[in-house]
């Protein structure tokens, strides 16, 4: 086993009191109520308390700024071998990837780690970071992008929303 870290023994530990009352081991592999929600992985945002999705009742997919493009291969998967017929996006205030360009992604990555560093990071998913410019278009965007992408079921509802992490709150956008 790795070196242990708190976060490791913290994860052990939890996990031994999570698994001694878990009775929910006979869920079904496809999700209940048949919906994906695509967020940010910022550690402010917990979509399972925040929207009430049950353990069982949703695929949550998570990555930098909650990007539909990023999430893509997942909702493929998630439609087509798990039987999801709905989208929903959920972006959030204050969120890390209205905070830079993608040029400034590249050069802390060179700085830091190298120019081999920049090149992994081209073959691993183009180099684009995905930052955000305006959050409320940036959801808008992305719905539409999702809508009108062949590899997505037609006619599927894709909704849109914003989270304030201010407040907890979440308003529709589109």
């Amino acid at each position: 086993m790795s070196q242990s870290t708190p976060n490791i023994d913290n994860l052990v530990e939890s996990n031994k009191k999570y698994a001694a009352s878990f009775d929910k081991g006979h869920l079904p592999l496809p999700p209940a109520k048949k919906y994906a929600v695509v967020a940010c992985m910022d550690a402010r945002v917990d979509p399972a308390a925040a929207y009430g999705i049950d353990l069982g009742d949703a695929h949550v997919i998570r990555n930098a700024g909650g990007s539909a493009r990023d999430s893509l291969r997942s909702l493929v998967i998630s439609q087509q071998l798990l039987g999801t017929r709905e989208i929903i996006i959920v972006k959030h205030t204050g969120c890390g990837m209205l905070t830079f360009k993608n040029e400034d992604a590249a050069k802390l990555v060179r700085e830091n780690l190298g120019e081999e560093a920049v090149k992994a990071t081209a073959d691993g998913f183009g180099g684009e970071y995905l930052p955000l410019t305006d959050l409320e278009a940036s959801v808008k965007e992305d719905v539409e992008w999702l809508q009108g992408n062949k590899a997505i079921v037609p006619g599927i509802k894709v909704s849109g929303w914003v989270h304030e992490v201010e407040t907890g709150k979440v308003r529709s956008v589109v």
